[in-house]
């Protein structure tokens, strides 16, 4: 699966820097300028250091088009050097063969990089790529609304149960707003099974060897779908009834419909400033976990980046190379700024507490605190399953039968019994 460098026959010495050039195409899953145009500026900045070199980015659509899109490839011996992979699709990029271990291009030291988020992506002893765009979820409010209600916006709840109660006085100063709402999304399940320190799979979350069956017959998973039914129930739960809405959802908070909010740390900037155009102003509190849960930490969301096995040894390192260039410290530091995800070194975060970064955005400094005090333990590591985009989707579809009326046990059970059966139908690949 090589990619042949590019040679032009071309004439005098225009033909030698085009014969000596490497290329690395870069697939990548941002579509919005914003975004895209800051990978292609790092992209020119490095071309320019390394005129050996050239990084072409593209965007290849969704992050589960784009790894389909360079598995493909890599079977047709096309493949990019360098790919964005969401974080759910790890096992199964590793399980394509199409990808090969970032440690094992060259010696790289990964001590910078903050430990929850480089354990996510080191499988078997072996960093298989490398953290880019990195978030966790956290407790977004609405100020103005927690003073109506009498509740102060300087103590936000952090469990299940002070959440509810503070439910009961939004409910009761009569808002117009119902309490809470979230995107439907499997991932919020996957924090909560870690932040009680319990693991989403069995074999070590899929770590210490293949998962085959899924945890959902436990008493964590019971007490976050009983905490959905609960707020259902009590009409304190509101969503556009689509799953995975990420954006309907945040539109029902940033208009002011539901008091209080769970979404990603990557929307920080994007919900502060639509905030600040409807006239409220935005606060950000850790995440609320499960009463008598001691908090262990969050699963690290986002993506990062692998390079193709397919490509020749001058690609490999020069896909690496960039990769390393694109989240270096500095880089890292303007692409918090620019996006609010986290910016992945250790290093970086120094840089903007140096600048009074968190002084000037205190929001932020609640999304870091919750993921350095992240616990290492199988369970914040995050489970790996090939299967993880179809069984994200089952545990989805059991909550929305529990928000539909069915009973927690029932649902659970159902929940687990598909999404077991998922596992297995994919493992039966690898016996």
């Amino acid at each position: 699966m090589k990619k042949l460098l590019l040679t032009l026959a071309l004439v005098g010495p225009a033909a030698s820097a085009a014969q000596a050039q490497t290329i690395i195409e870069f697939w990548h899953s941002f579509g919005d300028a914003k975004r895209s145009g800051w990978i292609q500026a790092r992209a020119d900045a490095f071309n320019k250091a390394n005129p050996g070199v050239k990084v072409v980015p593209s965007y290849k659509g969704s992050y589960n088009d784009s790894l389909q899109a360079t598995i493909l490839a890599a079977r047709q011996g096309k493949a990019p050097a360098l790919v964005q992979i969401f974080e759910v699709g790890s096992q199964l990029a590793l399980d394509s063969g199409a990808f090969q271990p970032v440690s094992s291009v060259k010696n790289v030291d990964f001590s910078d990089y903050i430990k929850p988020v480089i354990n996510y992506y080191t499988i078997g002893g072996k960093v298989n790529s490398l953290p880019f765009n990195s978030s966790s979820p956290v407790l977004y409010f609405n100020q103005e609304l927690l003073k109506k209600a009498g509740l102060d916006p300087k103590a936000p709840p952090t469990t299940f149960g002070a959440l509810m109660k503070a439910c009961q006085k939004i409910e009761a100063a009569k808002l117009d707003a119902k309490c809470f709402g979230m995107s439907l999304n499997g991932w919020f399940v996957e924090q909560w099974m870690a932040q009680q320190g319990q693991t989403l799979l069995n074999n070590g979350n899929g770590r210490q060897g293949r998962a085959t069956s899924t945890t959902l017959d436990s008493k964590a998973a019971q007490n976050i779908f009983s905490f959905f039914k609960t707020m259902q129930d009590r009409g304190y739960y509101t969503y556009t009834g689509k799953l995975e809405d990420w954006d309907g959802s945040d539109a029902i908070f940033t208009n002011q419909k539901a008091a209080f909010h769970i979404t990603s740390t990557a929307d920080i900037g994007n919900i502060r400033d639509a905030a600040k155009k409807n006239g409220f102003t935005v606060g950000v509190g850790a995440l609320p976990i499960p009463d008598g849960s001691k908090r262990n930490g969050v699963v690290i969301g986002g993506a990062s980046l692998w390079i193709s096995r397919g490509v020749s040894k001058a690609q490999a390192e020069g896909a690496l190379d960039f990769a390393l260039f694109m989240t270096n410290t500095q880089n890292m530091a303007e692409w918090h700024k620019l996006t609010g995800y986290y910016p992945v070194r250790q290093s970086s975060i120094d840089l903007l507490r140096k600048q009074g970064w968190f002084s000037q955005t205190p929001l932020q400094l609640v999304a870091f605190n919750q993921l350095t005090r992240t616990v290492p333990s199988p369970a914040t590591a995050g489970g790996l399953n090939g299967a993880a985009i179809q069984t994200r989707r089952i545990i989805e579809e059991g909550l929305q039968k529990v928000l539909g009326g069915q009973g927690v046990d029932a649902a659970l059970k159902d929940t687990k019994a598909r999404a077991d059966a998922a596992l297995g139908e994919y493992n039966a690949n690898f016996r």
